[in-house]
């Protein structure tokens, strides 16, 4: 089969690899149909996201059909529609057992550690696959990004059956910041904005129907102390540190966004302490594929607009190696007929 593999750190080959002879125990074949890039996989060629398991086929945001399976699979049928959580958590370390298996201390995940979804073929265990109806492919391998939005909205109060913020703010209009906006307005939020320097970036988010700002602007510098929710999806520590200041009293800051493990930055403790704010982080999914796919069925097609880029496996290589310069770019994917 043909695949995108890392073969080490910073390698990246469009690879004609063996077919799988057997299914493992407990195990689907799945044929790819939809899979997204995102900027962990580029972590993950360059060895930032753990130790690297060279060599790997990268992809964790992926859907497609069940063609055969394993032994000890019922319940599970060939030609299902299903999309992967790649998530691969131990289940007996003290994080698991509280519920964190996205903290799991052994953590391992398809695409980072196990072979992904950027191949024609993927074998993934059936407890780790969701059914996804009539779902389309490319809309259904949104659900894993989805739901880590969902994950970081939970970490920061906005969880199911909370009150949702009346004013929430998220810096950085790429695709993961327009997930936590789409879906702050799914949960009933009252008006969500999304800031950017980039303006077609923000005239893409007035688009979906929310409220924009530019980023770094008077206008937005004004608005301090006015938001319960502000989010970064920009990963730049300057961002982040500046965001607190736009926090309500009782507010909630969430860190979205990868900073580099080495950055800093400087608050204010007693602006903490007297306002009785949180800061809140958030990392990867934790078993959210179920309410994504929710949503997602849900959606009136502004999620699925997402979706810049479906392009054969073939076309892919460029991506992984070079950042793209058009800030029209949003999610790319790997779609197979």
């Amino acid at each position: 089969m043909k695949a995108i593999q890392f073969t080490g750190k910073g390698q990246a080959v469009l690879a004609d690899l063996p077919d799988r002879d057997t299914v493992p125990e407990g195990h689907a074949l799945i044929r790819v149909r939809a899979s997204g890039l995102c900027h962990t996989d580029i972590d993950v060629l360059h060895a930032r996201y753990g130790p690297g398991g060279f060599p790997v086929i990268p992809g964790h945001e992926y859907a497609g059909e069940i063609v055969a399976l394993g032994s000890n699979t019922a319940g599970f049928e060939v030609g299902a529609r299903i999309v992967v959580d790649p998530n691969l958590p131990c289940g007996v370390c003290a994080y698991c057992h509280k519920g964190l298996s996205n903290l799991c201390s052994d953590l391992k995940a398809y695409g980072v550690t196990h072979d992904g979804g950027f191949g024609e073929y993927s074998t993934v265990r059936c407890d780790q696959v969701h059914d996804i109806g009539a779902l389309p492919f490319d809309v259904a391998a949104l659900a894993e990004p989805l739901a880590c939005a969902l994950n970081g909205l939970g970490a920061a109060g906005v969880g199911p059956g909370e009150r949702p913020p009346e004013r929430a703010i998220i810096f950085g209009a790429g695709p993961i910041g327009l997930l936590l906006g789409l879906s702050l307005k799914a949960r009933g939020a009252g008006s969500v904005t999304m800031a950017d320097v980039n303006e077609s970036r923000l005239t893409f988010a007035s688009s979906l129907g929310l409220d924009t700002a530019v980023s770094g602007s008077h206008a937005l510098s004004s608005r301090r102390h006015d938001f319960e929710l502000v989010a970064d999806a920009t990963g730049v520590p300057s961002v982040v540190e500046k965001m607190i200041d736009l926090v309500s009293d009782g507010g909630t800051a969430l860190l979205f966004g990868v900073c580099p493990p080495s950055a800093t930055i400087s608050i204010h403790p007693f602006e903490v302490f007297r306002r009785q704010l949180k800061l809140v982080g958030s990392h990867s999914l934790n078993r959210n594929i179920p309410e994504a796919l929710d949503i997602l069925k849900a959606d009136d097609g502004s999620i699925a607009r997402l979706v810049s880029h479906r392009l054969p496996l073939e076309e892919m290589l460029p991506f992984f190696l070079a950042k793209p310069s058009d800030p029209a770019t949003m999610k790319v994917q790997f779609v197979s007929e």
